[in-house]
């Protein structure tokens, strides 16, 4: 079909909504539940014809493979398909609408039309992705705590210390300051709190739950990795040689996933770390989430956050997951996580050397 100029969903595609398949007619709440949960207001937006606003690039491309064959709209619960499951008249429809919305984007934006989210075309919007939540819900950043041994060396962690600094005695303090700041800027209207794991309560426990680090300091990883039936799973014996790694079960086989350290004038160091992004339904209250970001090293913990966080590779990462796992209960990405002269790669999830294993369910 060909859709008209200029960019304003009400113009360009409505008629996806309305006319592209005889006899269908997809309602706004319809389209906003496909596309992963949206709010009916922000679809509307992109729809109005008085000011409209311009998608992101990763919304514009889930509406190519959404409107590519009516198997979106077939199940009970509407949602994409994985790319992966479509055939090859479905694919050639996803690319010529895709092509066409991205050409009809670019030609918006040229002419000065308001993005959504006010952002720079070539990086995506802070609102979207998995740490956007709903308007005013809570989320609670689980940490562990630096074992006693750890803190004793440590200036002004000691809490009778005049000076005493709380968070020097957390764990995975880059991936922290880094996830925290990104989850109160996407969610202005809703409280981020920071959390030891040992010292969680019940509404921690049944808000949004951003869990950091390996199970071998943080206990709430090895529960909801337990709790989540995930078909990862992490060994953390630091007493045996190669005793580190992430083990994963695909069917019948079973691989193994280990870092890399090389040895420099007598000192190993970190080439690349492995670690899980593991997202699902909370599983004490479904209407929230939990999100695991876990490497082997802290180096790992921060490449998961970073996955996300970084604005230069936040689209395509965001873009990759809503293509592969939009509606899905539950579904994590096991990556490489390259170290190179003492700094931490963001993985990109659409290299497939940075991907080790994904699921879904």
């Amino acid at each position: 079909m060909t859709l008209t100029p200029g960019w304003c969903l009400r113009s360009d595609c409505a008629p996806l909504r309305e006319e592209r398949w005889p006899g269908w007619k997809i309602t706004q709440t319809q389209l906003a539940l496909a596309l992963g949960g949206l709010s009916v207001p922000l679809v509307s937006s992109w729809e109005s014809t008085t000011r409209p606003r311009v998608p992101p690039l990763v919304r514009v491309d889930a509406y190519a493979l959404l409107f590519s064959t009516t198997r979106s709209f077939d199940a009970s619960s509407p949602g994409l398909l994985n790319p992966a499951e479509l055939d090859e008249g479905e694919r050639r429809a996803m690319n010529e609408l895709m092509a066409e919305l991205r050409q009809l984007r670019n030609a918006a934006l040229r002419a000065g039309a308001q993005v959504a989210g006010d952002h720079s075309p070539e990086t995506a919007p802070i609102s979207e992705g998995p740490w956007r939540f709903k308007l005013g819900e809570q989320a609670a950043i689980v940490c562990s705590k630096l074992p006693e041994e750890m803190l004793r060396n440590m200036p002004y962690s000691d809490v009778d210390d005049p000076d005493y600094i709380e968070m020097l005695t957390y764990s995975d303090l880059d991936a922290l300051f880094e996830l925290y700041g990104h989850l109160r800027a996407s969610n202005p209207d809703s409280y981020v709190g920071r959390r030891f794991a040992h010292k969680l309560t019940r509404v921690d426990l049944q808000s949004n739950l951003a869990v950091l680090g390996g199970l071998d300091w943080n206990s709430l990883t090895q529960t909801l990795m337990e709790e989540l039936d995930l078909p990862v799973r992490q060994v953390a014996d630091w007493q045996t040689e190669n005793g580190q790694y992430f083990e994963v079960k695909d069917g019948d086989t079973v691989a193994q996933h280990r870092p890399v350290l090389r040895n420099a004038d007598g000192r190993l160091l970190l080439h690349e770390d492995v670690a899980l992004f593991a997202r699902a339904v909370n599983p004490w209250n479904r209407e929230m989430t939990v999100t695991i970001c876990a490497g082997m090293y802290g180096r790992g913990t921060y490449g998961a956050i970073r996955a996300l966080t970084d604005y230069r590779l936040r689209e395509r990462n965001n873009r990759y997951i809503a293509s592969r796992f939009a509606g899905r209960e539950a579904y994590c990405i096991l990556m490489r996580v390259p170290v190179v002269h003492g700094e931490t790669l963001t993985p990109d999830w659409t290299t497939e050397d940075h991907r080790l294993f994904e699921w879904s369910r």
